[in-house]
């Protein structure tokens, strides 16, 4: 099959191996596909793959490596002990994970489980779900993504009181406010330099963004959440009846959350997705002192990314704002690169057999 094939560090376009499946697996023709900052960061930085034990990453500098875990497919054919529940040429999405005769890998993450950035993929037959004929490929491609957003939404539990800020308007924290608008919340704060995302925030349901570039978001937070009242004070109980801040953090660069902390009003709760793989460094002091909660990472778990996909397909979730470009296969090496620009489209959708529109049916 022909795929964008990382190895050696770098990703080109050619013939690789076609996959074939296992016990419990199916084999899919790849329809749509997107792009995600997961990607850059396993091509980037192997360092942080060798430091995880989960065994779920499996990267190989030596080995072909095919990428991509937010998809949608056509089963082409079903491998040893599977039921084939589904017929031939449905289409069907997946919670990204390969189960088979081996260990348990990410799907894009490992050689040995191929994902939608080349023609044909593996998929888990338990797994998959099919793609009803009314949803485009491309949205139902982007179910992982909004999950994220819905996971981390959810671990908030946040209460009549929290005014939740978004920190970076990318498709994870685009996907947050997407769920805190499903859910009702408001006001809704975003803050990102890049104003064509912010714009995009306010399609999902952001009601007020700002760049911080021009103003602190946490400032704006204040004006916005306390209305002229007094913040939480140093000493002393807390007004009990006052709005409490829930930072959602998805930018991943080094200082980011650091320059939350400092910035944030006290006894703020922090959620950070964003973790730079090469590590950062944090105020632990200043953390303490404010009384600030942290809490890191995890998800999205099955009930949220089934749920989101369902969403998607019931006409309750539009994520086709965040979609900015489409590229074939030849597009790839370029379109990475136009990722990890902090200016680039929030999502970037990769069609492996050059179809202009997978809308519909495809």
């Amino acid at each position: 099959m022909r795929a964008a094939v990382l190895r050696d560090g770098r990703v080109e376009v050619r013939e690789t191996a076609d996959p074939v499946p296992g016990p419990g697996q199916l084999l899919a023709r790849t329809l749509s596909c997107a792009i995600c900052a997961s990607d850059l960061h396993f091509m980037d930085h192997p360092e942080g793959v060798a430091a995880d034990d989960s065994g779920l990453w499996d990267y190989h500098a030596d080995r072909d490596i095919v990428m991509g875990h937010e998809f949608v497919g056509e089963i082409v054919s079903y491998g040893p002990g599977t039921e084939g529940r589904l017929p031939v040429g449905t289409r069907v999405t997946s919670l990204p994970v390969l189960v088979g005769a081996g260990p348990v890998r990410i799907i894009g993450c490992s050689p040995e489980a191929p994902g939608g950035f080349g023609e044909l993929m593996l998929l888990t037959e338990s797994l998959v779900r099919a793609v009803p004929e009314h949803v485009p490929s491309d949205q139902a491609a982007l179910a992982d993504a909004f999950a994220v957003g819905e996971y981390y939404v959810r671990r908030a539990a946040l209460g009549p009181r929290d005014v939740p800020l978004v920190i970076g308007a990318g498709a994870i924290g685009l996907s947050a406010v997407a769920a805190l608008r499903r859910r009702g919340v408001g006001p809704i704060l975003v803050a990102d330099y890049n104003t064509s995302r912010l714009e995009t925030a306010k399609a999902l349901g952001a009601t007020h963004t700002i760049s911080p570039a021009d103003r602190s978001p946490y400032d704006l937070w204040r004006e916005v959440a306390l209305e002229g009242r007094s913040g939480r004070p140093a000493f002393g109980a807390a007004d009990p009846e006052a709005p409490q801040c829930v930072v959602f953090e998805f930018v991943g660069l080094p200082g980011v959350l650091d320059g939350i902390i400092q910035g944030c009003e006290r006894g703020t709760r922090i959620l950070s997705a964003g973790g730079p793989p090469e590590g950062d460094r944090i105020s632990s002091m200043v953390a303490k002192r404010k009384g600030v909660n942290i809490q890191f990472g995890g998800g999205p778990d099955p009930e949220d990314w089934y749920g989101t996909l369902e969403a998607i397909c019931a006409g309750g979730l539009d994520v086709s704002p965040v979609i900015g470009l489409t590229v074939d296969l030849d597009g790839v090496p370029d379109a990475l690169q136009v990722a990890r620009r902090a200016d680039g489209p929030a999502r970037i959708m990769i069609h492996p057999a050059g179809d202009a529109d997978l809308g519909g049916t495809r």
